[in-house]
C-alpha cells in the first residue's frame, strides 16, 4: 500500500499527525472537479475515476474530530467533502478499485477486509483518540459492524444515506432520523442514470445501425436505393427507438410501467414504442400495417427496450442480487429468441417481397 499522493489536484495543504503527514482537502469543488463529473456522468473515463486510498484531513481536524469512510470513486469523495463545508474532520477512503460505495459493497471491495487494512496501514489509533468510524449506511451489505470492531477496536456507526445529511447526522450526536435512512428514487436520480447507459448503448448502436441499414437495401424489389430508404432507414428508427426505449424512457416511466421485473416495464414499453413507429412509418398506408417486417421490428425492439431497462436493476431501491439474478435467468433467454425470431423475420420479408 501507498500512502495517498499531495500532488493531486483536489489536496490544498498537508497536516502532521503523529502517524505521519496527511493531505489536507478543501470542501469547495472547483470547475475541474465539476467538469469531471460531467464528463463521468456521460461514460467519459468512468472506470478510471479514483482518488488514492488513504487519509485525508478537511479543514483542520484534531484527534476528537470525526472520521467518516468513503470509496475511491471520486465522484462519491467529491460529494462527501462538498457536504461538508466549514468542518474539521478525516476521511479514510478505502480502495474500491474506483466504484462508488453502494456498488462496491455489493461487488466485496467495500468490505470489511479492506477497511481494517486501511485502518491499520494508516495508523489512525494514532492519529484519534476516539474510537468511531462513521460509515455509510449504503456500505453495510460489505462491512460486518462486529467484525470491524473485534479485528481493529473501532466501533463502526452508520451513517445517513445521503452525504447532505451528515452535518445534521453528526449535530445529533451521531444518530440518524427515518428520513436520514431512507433511499429514496425520484425521477432526478433516475435520470441521472440515463447519460451513461444511453453512451454505452449508442456506442453499439453506431456499429450495428449501418450495417442493418445497408442490409435493408439488399431485399425487395425496388432496387437497391429505394430499398434503403424504405427497409433500412426503418430499421434504423427502430433500432434507436428500441434504444432510446430502455435507456431513456424506461427510468423515466419507471414506477408507472407495469409489473415489478424491469424486463417486463421494458418488454410493455417496447412494444408500445414499437407499435407508435409502425402506426406513424405506415401513416399514408395503413393497408402495410400488418406486416412481416412490422411483426419483426415489434419482437425486436420489444427485446432491445427490455434488455437495456435491466440495467438500472443495479441502481433500484427495490431489487435484490437474488431477484435479478433470477430475472436474468428467464428474461435473458425471452430476449434473445424474441431477438432471432424477429431478424428471421425480416430477414424473410425483405427476400420474399
Amino acid at each position: 500500500m501507498s500512502p495517498p499522493r499531495l500532488g493531486q489536484p483536489f489536496v490544498v495543504s498537508s497536516v502532521s499527525t503523529p502517524a505521519g503527514t496527511v493531505p489536507q482537502v478543501s470542501a469547495e469543488l472547483t470547475p475541474a472537479d465539476f467538469w469531471g463529473t460531467i464528463k463521468v456522468r456521460w461514460g467519459v473515463r468512468r472506470t478510471n475515476y479514483k482518488v488514492d486510498p488513504g487519509l485525508y484531513a478537511l479543514g483542520c481536524p484534531d484527534e476528537k474530530s470525526p472520521v467518516l469512510i468513503s470509496a475511491n470513486y471520486k465522484l462519491s469523495f467529491d460529494t462527501l467533502r462538498s457536504a461538508l463545508k466549514g468542518r474539521h474532520l478525516w476521511i479514510l477512503v478505502l480502495d474500491t478499485n474506483g466504484i462508488n460505495v453502494w456498488c462496491a459493497a455489493g461487488k466485496g471491495t467495500f468490505s470489511t477486509a479492506e477497511l481494517v487494512r486501511r485502518l491499520q496501514f494508516s495508523r489512525l489509533e494514532e492519529v484519534v483518540s476516539h474510537r468511531r468510524l462513521i460509515v455509510p449506511q449504503l456500505a453495510a451489505p460489505g462491512v460486518a459492524a462486529h467484525e470491524v470492531k473485534k479485528l481493529s477496536g473501532f466501533k463502526v456507526t452508520y451513517g445517513p444515506i445521503r452525504a447532505a445529511d451528515l452535518p445534521a447526522f453528526i449535530d445529533r450526536g451521531f444518530k440518524a432520523n427515518s428520513a436520514m435512512r431512507l433511499k429514496t428514487f425520484s425521477t432526478w436520480e433516475r435520470l441521472v442514470l440515463v447519460p451513461v447507459e444511453l453512451v454505452a448503448a449508442l456506442k453499439m448502436a453506431i456499429i450495428v445501425v449501418p450495417i442493418f441499414v445497408f442490409l435493408g437495401g439488399l431485399g425487395g424489389s425496388s432496387g437497391y436505393w429505394d430499398d434503403l430508404m424504405n427497409h433500412g432507414l426503418f430499421a434504423a428508427a427502430a433500432l434507436l427507438s428500441g434504444v432510446l426505449a430502455g435507456t431513456v424512457l424506461a427510468p423515466i416511466l419507471l414506477p408507472w410501467l407495469p409489473g415489478r421485473a424491469f424486463a417486463l416495464k421494458g418488454t410493455i414499453l417496447g412494444l408500445l414504442v414499437a407499435l407508435a413507429l409502425v402506426f406513424v412509418w405506415n401513416a399514408d398506408s395503413m393497408e402495410g400495417f400488418i406486416t412481416l417486417e412490422n411483426l419483426a421490428w415489434i419482437l425486436i425492439v420489444s427485446a432491445l427496450s427490455a434488455y437495456f431497462s435491466m440495467n438500472f436493476t443495479g441502481a433500484s431501491t427495490y431489487t435484490s442480487l437474488s431477484g435479478v439474478k433470477k430475472e436474468m435467468q428467464w428474461a435473458v433467454p425471452l430476449q434473445i429468441a424474441a431477438a432471432a425470431v424477429g431478424l428471421a423475420l425480416w430477414s424473410w420479408s425483405l427476400f420474399t417481397a
